[in-house]
């Protein structure tokens, strides 16, 4: 069994370069990650994968990439200035701060610290709210101020331009808009490595549809998100399951609302939010703007105020429950092996290709011909700084779905040793046969 799973992950992560602590050299900043070269690829590779399935393959998805920063007033119309509040606490032995909410879990709305180290209890302070929102000072000067604000989520960038994509591309509803971007929240409880932070990325689909239509619709993207997560992105069925909101912790906006929850090794969280959020949001930009965002019908010849569903997923949490997914101890001839076994065609590598021996010139000549060739084809990378047992653990850490390995052999009969990942089975193919037998394993089950 594991023990001390999340810890495991961190250390994977900082050791192998895929997370990295941000401003680290300077002491670091609370809960701001910065990924490293591999952390991009993978990350990468699971937006790709949203992004092909939504907006590639589909004809009723187009996609968005708005702005950032906004004017006050769109989140003025959201809600997000006087509502986007979280109700904490603090304690005055150990200055800890916390959320009511998961206070209220604790200690059953018998406000006492539970980390306070002090011999007695400590009864905490009131509630108070503090504000998520970050805003910026647009203005070239700091004694004459111009706020904008940080985007909480890529909604209200989607909102806005509901107009703009329906007139330029003469799409009927159902339409969805899709959109990949960063947001930011000043969260002031944070933790658990990379679940919750001030800066995070978000991929979400507004999918504007008839009154008549958002509950059918609603149903549709609960099932079809929570099968993305499973056929597209690889995690186990055991390890998900979905929640619906009860109505006393709805938003305000929407009728209805569905978690798509993963079991994280600190238990079971959100992955993904898909929610029934009505007409509220293109109504209040409406009245806010004085625009009309109403839609025209041209088969029933009404006009109406579009329901939206909002599938909201967070790249990465879905990085983060990758990670734990795939994160396996295995004892293989009495040692430990760590192999993150990562769905194939997300894995930052495919291939790795490596000389049995360094010291022979002829091999390692032959062995970076063969990964020039490869890697114009696929994701490969070349080792050759440690033996080749080294070699395949380090690949087997950053989940490399195989390993190619020129020995002596190679020299005159053309031929390579392949080693599979999972099941580290090896067998010998024709160096002219490696991509080919690399892509047909990858892409089987995509």
């Amino acid at each position: 069994m594991i023990s001390d799973k999340l810890g495991k992950i961190v250390s994977l992560c900082k050791r192998r370069g895929f997370i990295f602590g941000g401003s680290e050299i300077y002491g670091g900043l609370s809960s701001i990650w910065d990924y490293g070269h591999l952390g991009a690829v993978l990350k990468k590779r699971i937006k790709d994968a949203w992004w092909d399935t939504y907006v590639e393959r589909r004809g009723d998805i187009v996609g968005l990439d708005s702005s950032i920063i906004m004017r006050e007033d769109v989140f003025m119309a959201s809600g997000h200035l006087e509502g986007f509040n979280d109700l904490l606490i603090d304690c005055p032995g150990c200055k800890r701060r916390f959320r009511v909410d998961k206070m209220e879990k604790i200690n059953e709305k018998v406000y006492r610290c539970p980390d306070c180290k002090e011999e007695n209890d400590i009864q905490i302070n009131q509630p108070r709210k503090f504000n998520l929102m970050l805003k910026t000072n647009m203005s070239a000067t700091e004694d004459n101020p111009y706020y904008g604000y940080l985007r909480p989520e890529t909604a209200q960038g989607i909102f806005v331009n509901f107009m703009n994509v329906l007139n330029t591309t003469h799409k009927k509803l159902p339409l969805g808009i899709a959109q990949i971007g960063k947001a930011f929240r000043n969260e002031v409880t944070t933790g658990s490595f990379i679940f919750r932070m001030k800066e995070f990325e978000q991929m979400e689909i507004e999918y504007f549809v008839a009154p008549c239509d958002a509950d059918k619709a609603y149903l549709y993207w609960v099932k079809e998100r929570s099968d993305f997560y499973i056929e597209k992105i690889g995690l186990k069925k055991e390890n998900m399951r979905l929640r619906e909101h009860e109505k006393d912790e709805l938003a305000h906006y929407a009728k209805s609302c569905t978690d798509v929850e993963y079991n994280f090794p600190f238990g079971w969280s959100e992955l993904e939010g898909i929610a029934n959020r009505t007409d509220f949001d293109l109504r209040e930009h409406a009245r806010v703007s004085k625009k009309d965002l109403s839609y025209f019908d041209e088969d029933s010849k009404r006009k109406f105020i579009p329901f939206v569903i909002e599938p909201s997923a967070g790249v990465d949490r879905t990085f983060f429950a990758v990670l734990c997914d795939a994160y396996k101890e295995e004892e293989v001839k009495g040692k430990m092996r760590v192999v993150l076994k990562i769905k194939p065609n997300l894995a930052p590598y495919y291939v790795a290709i490596f000389p049995l021996l360094k010291n022979r010139v002829e091999l390692v000549e032959l062995a970076k011909k063969i990964f020039a060739n490869v890697k114009s084809k696929i994701p490969a990378v070349y080792d050759d700084t440690a033996a080749i047992g080294k070699l395949y653990r380090r690949q087997d850490e950053i989940g490399t779905p195989f390993c190619v390995t020129v020995d002596v052999d190679t020299l005159t009969d053309e031929k390579v040793t392949i080693r599979d990942r999972d099941a580290m089975r090896q067998e010998r193919i024709g160096v002219d046969k490696i991509i080919e037998f690399i892509k047909e394993k990858i892409y089987a089950n995509d």
